[in-house]
Formats: structure tokens, C-alpha cells, sequence
């Protein structure tokens, strides 16, 4: 039993999606990992999950022998999942499936918090989710969003960051208008 909104889309797929602490990774989801461990040959990455998921060293735009990257333990890096086996541990690759390394790789700088797998969804999955319409149109921020409920925000002064990481957290309970109203009264407080 799972308790949560029932979804549908064409022709005939049903699911609930609930709100949960822990990501159950399936593939061809975009996730953001922190690298724990380096070795020859991949790196292991904790991606909220049941266990840790592999990254090999081959994984990205152009990856050969020579042309390994460098990854600190406790790097931010924003992946995708390639393959996800009950028992097995995940695989990860930095590009996406045409090979091209697009948005994919190493976050630097800027601020990661988690959330809720619920808060995520929504904030991807709506075309135009409320909470980042509104602060998009008075705010310049980047922003990269993982189906594991981790969030990371970067923008050229502190403090935009943590508007823009407050107004997230607090919109999940949060309806549509209720989204608007509260980046409302937050940015009136910075003027």
C-alpha cells in the first residue's frame, strides 16, 4: 500500500506519486551525487539511494584512457542514471543518451540542500512550476534540480541564493497561488 496522488498518462500507464525521503534510482533518471570514492577505473557516488551507485571513469562527453577527469571526494556532480538492477548497484554516466555531456558534470561553487522526492517532481514535471516562474522573472539564478530530492542553486550574491533555496523549500505544502504570493512577500523584503 502507498498513500499519495494517482497519476496517468496516455495510453494506459497508472502510478502514485508520493513524497518519500529515499530514492528508489530508475533509469534514465538525472540525479545529483556526491562523489565519495575514486579508484583506477570508476568513481562510487551516494546518490540517496540504497547503495552507492557506480560513475566509470568512460562516462562522459569524449572520456578515453587519457582523458580521465579528476574528481575530489565530496565533489557535487549532476548525472544520470543508465542502469538500475534490484540488488545491484547503479550505474551513472555524465551524458545524456545521444553521448553529449549537455548539462551533465561537475556543480561548482553555489549551494545543494535536500528535499523531499515529491518536492523534486514537481518542481521538474510541471511545465512551468510556480515557485521558479516567479522568482525566475525578478531573480538571475542557475539551478539544477535531481529526482532524488537534492537541489543545488547558484547566483552571483549570497543572499539571492538563499532567497531562492528558502522560497523552495517552503513552497512544497504550498498551492500554486500560495507559491506566487509567498516570492512575493519575500522579494518585497530584500527592496
Amino acid at each position: 500500500m502507498k498513500a499519495g496522488k494517482l497519476r496517468f498518462s496516455k495510453p494506459n500507464k497508472y502510478w502514485v506519486e508520493s513524497s518519500q525521503k529515499r530514492y528508489v534510482p530508475h533509469p534514465e533518471d538525472s540525479v545529483l551525487g556526491i562523489v565519495v570514492d575514486s579508484r583506477s577505473d570508476n568513481f562510487l557516488v551516494d546518490i540517496k539511494g540504497p547503495s552507492l551507485a557506480f560513475l566509470p571513469v568512460l562516462a562522459f562527453e569524449g572520456g578515453t584512457r587519457r582523458n580521465i577527469p579528476k574528481f575530489e571526494v565530496g565533489t557535487l556532480i549532476y548525472v544520470r542514471v543508465v542502469k538500475a538492477n534490484p540488488g545491484m548497484n547503479p550505474e551513472l554516466s555524465c551524458t545524456d543518451a545521444t553521448g553529449k555531456g549537455g548539462e551533465f558534470g561537475a556543480l561548482k561553487e553555489g549551494f545543494m540542500f535536500e528535499c523531499s522526492t515529491g518536492l523534486s517532481r514537481t518542481l521538474l514535471s510541471s511545465p512551468t512550476c510556480p515557485v521558479l516562474e516567479a522568482l525566475g522573472k525578478k531573480l538571475s539564478f542557475e539551478i539544477a534540480i535531481g529526482l532524488n530530492g537534492r537541489v543545488w542553486v547558484n547566483s552571483a550574491s549570497p543572499s539571492t541564493t538563499i532567497i531562492v533555496s528558502n522560497a523552495i523549500m517552503n513552497s512544497e505544502s504550498l498551492s500554486g497561488a500560495q507559491q506566487r504570493i509567498m516570492v512575493e512577500k519575500l522579494l518585497q523584503k530584500i527592496q
